[in-house]
């Protein structure tokens, strides 16, 4: 069985973003840290727009690691654009009381990677 967030990232990996939105609470709220920035939003309508707005590659998050604590997801990994690791991330969810995301936090970063390459 899978977790939100996990479903969260399948959804936006396959391209299906209005799914992704969908797993949200209407009045969701998010930050996206950001290399360009930081991005504050609030509601579907917003996320869905912020998902749309991404540049045209081939993108992936592979979530490494993934921890839970009564109604908060936690999910650390790569992100790979054209099957090339491009960076790492963390992103964190609150889940209101009818199992969908309230909040959304997540952290984008190409240059810190917790987790040292196989084999080093």
């Amino acid at each position: 069985m899978s977790s939100e967030i996990e479903d969260y990232y399948i959804a936006v990996n396959s391209g299906r973003l209005e799914d992704a939105v969908e797993m949200m609470a209407e009045d969701v709220q998010a930050v996206l840290v950001l290399p360009t920035g930081v991005k504050h939003a609030e509601g579907r309508v917003v996320m869905l727009g912020n998902l749309r707005a991404r540049p045209p590659v081939d993108r992936e998050h592979h979530i490494l690691r993934f921890a839970t604590d009564g109604d908060m997801q936690f999910a650390y990994g790569l992100v790979t654009e054209n099957d090339t690791a491009a960076g790492d991330f963390v992103g964190v969810v609150q889940l209101d009381a009818q199992g969908k995301i309230a909040r959304y936090q997540v952290t984008y970063d190409m240059g810190l990677t917790l987790l040292p390459a196989e084999g080093a």
